[in-house]
């Protein structure tokens, strides 16, 4: 089984892409790909729906408590979402560069 880590952030448009960019600069992730989406949610007893963007991130398992650490400081929701998907099946030369992308300490 792969190491590799598909990550599910969604985050307000105003300032996705620096989110996501700060997350491959700080070697947290391989790559991030960002979905435009429209949200509709329940939010302390209201129904919501909000143009979102949803991240979907590229890691390691190992850097997966590091990347939670910096959501819970970086983002702007008080309760981000942050849904970690294992991979049945990474194609070997995809996960030898994204480990060579996100280096696990």
């Amino acid at each position: 089984m792969s190491s590799a880590r598909i990550v599910l952030i969604t985050h307000p448009e105003e300032g996705a892409e620096a989110f996501a960019r700060g997350l491959v600069e700080g070697r947290l992730a391989a790559c991030v790909n960002l979905l435009r989406a429209q949200s509709v949610y329940r939010w302390r007893g209201a129904l919501h729906s909000e143009p979102e963007v949803l991240l979907v991130v590229k890691t390691m398992a190992a850097c997966v408590s590091d990347l939670e650490r910096h959501l819970a400081s970086h983002h702007p929701y008080d309760v981000p979402e942050c849904v970690v998907l294992e991979p049945a099946h990474v194609e070997e030369r995809y996960q030898a560069w994204l480990s060579a992308e996100v280096p696990v300490q």
